[in-house]
């Protein structure tokens, strides 16, 4: 029997207490603005950092580091988040979330205390890191499911709103704090967490209290093991499958890729196998035949595939071509790009907490398909902009994309959350959010694997005669036009000046004036836009794609369905059905007592 944890003095056990909803919404609030905030703060730092520790990333074998500093957060929080969600069912939600304040702020100390240099350095930082996320998988396993437990129904889509808002923010806002703090100290960009993982660490022990329900279980030992060898190796093969492979412009035909995408398709299925025949398993299938949790999850799988890898690109296209077309320098570009990107962090902040709060009164498909139909469109005025734009054009159309995806994010996880049983909210949650958390990843490198293509196309002839033009000797210019099109991306992404750095000491051969013009502001944007324009309408193409069928996914959820309020319905239904009464929908059908998709939505139309 489930077992409810116990109550602190004076807190009533049948309902969350005006006062501590809030406590619970701010704390919980920072914890996940804390952990996003981080998943992308090395973005624009990443130059700074490199520096600091003494590595030249876009050296031959340098790539693999860069890659993983990246990435290998992203890539342990999808992996760890179910697990740490199903511990918190069955051990407490807070005490998982204490745990997560704690191991999140000692890490954030560690990654700073580095006394390393070169490529050691940087295998510390990225080992410090997947510990970081080790933490930061227990805060976004469990800030959703202490909200759920905390507010009333009727007040979690803002709630969750506001939290979820908070998260998807954060991983803008992370790009301006790194551009801000790497030139100052690069240690900066890991110390800024430690005061407030302190803070979230002392606050939530003295301040959360445990209101779930607590179902002491066995831990399912094969399951957590499958789902994270399946899943790493997906993951790890998707990061490798970026990097060029042999001749080829890319690693996807590399047999180390091959085997780890394969393999791991093939023990997730084992694991999938397992989940169906353990008696307490760590990912509960059953949970997917409540229908608006199976919509909610596959639109928050297909948007976050639309949106995962749109900041990485629109920082390369800011950053290697707008930003040194209009006069800054490539250094200063890291910085300006988190700026430029400001509007859509205004667009989430916007729509989230008011689309939530809408949804508690009219229910989350209209605002959740609404916002990824605004996201679509958004995309194809994207597409529409010349790679050389307006600011303010730019501007707005990011800001329609913020509110598309904030619209849709708010509704859409308070969907999901109000569909779980009270003593299952934790697990649910990390199924969640491994499903955002997984497509960020897959997003990075189909957006990656799009662009490329669209620049390896026309941009090495494209290259070759722009350098040769300026005077660089024909073997050095086809030395660098053989060059995969992703070291030229890089080179863009962390604020380098690409010919500089790839044509080296061959600039020295040149007559000053044609050095400077190879190294200034125009050529390189300027050589690069038409190959990068190709690449980037296929990706903008991807993009609405997959917001659209989200749109379709969201609008299959049903209407308006909380389980409290079924499990609520469901004894008065029956003793009205042992009375010889029939149990009849709005529409004239008969329900079927149990039925969570037919109860959740008569009890939407009696509304």
């Amino acid at each position: 029997m489930p077992s409810v944890s116990h109550q602190p003095h004076g807190v009533r056990a049948d309902g969350p207490g005006s006062r501590y909803k809030w406590v619970a919404l701010s704390n919980t609030t920072l914890g996940m603005l804390m952990a996003t905030v981080n998943s992308s703060i090395m973005l624009i730092a990443l130059p700074d950092i490199f520096r600091g520790i003494g590595v030249d990333p876009l050296q031959p074998g340098n790539t693999t580091l860069l890659l993983w500093l990246l990435m290998g957060y992203l890539v342990v929080t999808a992996v760890l988040v179910v697990s740490f969600g199903r511990l918190g069912d069955m051990f407490g939600r807070v005490r998982m979330f204490n745990l997560g304040f704690a191991i999140f702020a000692l890490f954030s100390i560690l990654l700073s205390a580095t006394w390393l240099h070169g490529t050691a350095a940087a295998w510390w930082l990225i080992g410090m890191r997947i510990l970081q996320a080790v933490g930061g998988a227990m805060l976004m396993a469990n800030s959703s499911a202490i909200l759920t437990d905390a507010f009333p129904a009727n007040e979690r889509g803002l709630a969750l709103g506001l939290n979820q808002v908070a998260g998807i923010a954060g991983s803008f806002i992370g790009l301006v704090l790194g551009g801000l703090l790497g030139p100052v100290d690069w240690r900066l960009v890991f110390l800024v967490s430690v005061p407030f993982g302190v803070l979230g660490t002392v606050w939530s022990y003295l301040k959360l209290q445990e209101r779930g329900i607590q179902k002491p279980a066995t831990l399912d030992w094969w399951g957590n093991v499958t789902f994270a060898v399946g899943l790493i190796a997906i993951l790890v093969g998707i990061t490798y499958g970026i990097q060029p492979y042999g001749g080829h412009t890319m690693g996807w035909t590399s047999p180390l890729v091959l085997s780890l995408i394969f393999g791991g398709l093939a023990v997730l299925i084992a694991f999938c196998v397992i989940e169906t025949r353990v008696a307490e398993p760590m990912f509960r299938l059953s949970l997917f035949r409540i229908r608006p949790f199976t919509a909610g999850n596959l639109a928050s799988l297909l948007s976050g595939l639309g949106r995962g890898g749109l900041m990485f690109i629109l920082i390369i296209w800011l950053q290697g071509i707008y930003l040194p077309i209009h006069g800054y320098s490539f250094e200063r570009t890291p910085l300006w790009a988190g700026i430029a990107m400001l509007p859509l962090t205004i667009g989430f902040l916007i729509a989230g907490p008011a689309s939530g709060w809408l949804s508690d009164r009219f229910g989350a498909r209209p605002f959740a398909t609404g916002g990824m139909v605004v996201a679509a469109a958004s995309f194809v005025l994207l597409e529409l902009l010349p790679v050389n734009f307006e600011y303010w054009q730019f501007a707005l159309i990011l800001l329609m994309n913020g509110i598309g995806m904030g619209l849709f994010a708010s509704p859409n996880r308070a969907g999901i959350m109000n569909s779980l049983p009270p003593d299952q909210r934790g697990v649910g949650a990390g199924m969640s959010a491994t499903f955002q958390n997984s497509a960020m990843v897959l997003s990075i490198g189909i957006f990656f694997t799009l662009i490329i293509l669209g620049l390896a196309s026309s941009l090495p002839s494209t290259l070759n005669h722009g350098l040769v033009a300026q005077g660089v000797p024909a073997a050095d210019a086809a030395r660098l036009a053989a060059l995969p099109p992703v070291s030229i991306m890089f080179a863009a992404l962390l604020g380098y000046n690409p010919i500089q750095t790839l044509l080296g000491p061959a600039l020295a051969k040149l007559p000053a004036s044609h050095a400077a013009y190879l190294t200034g502001h125009t050529f390189f944007p300027s050589l690069i836009s038409a190959p990068f324009q190709q690449g980037l309408d296929i990706a903008f193409d991807f993009a609405i794609a997959a917001c659209l069928v989200a749109a379709l996914a969201s609008l299959l959820r049903g209407r308006r369905y909380v389980h409290d309020e079924h499990a609520a319905v469901v004894p008065s239904e029956k003793k009205a059905a042992s009375a010889g009464h029939d149990l009849e929908g709005s529409q004239g059908r008969v329900l079927r007592v149990g039925d969570p998709a037919a109860v959740g939505g008569d009890l939407a139309q009696r509304r």
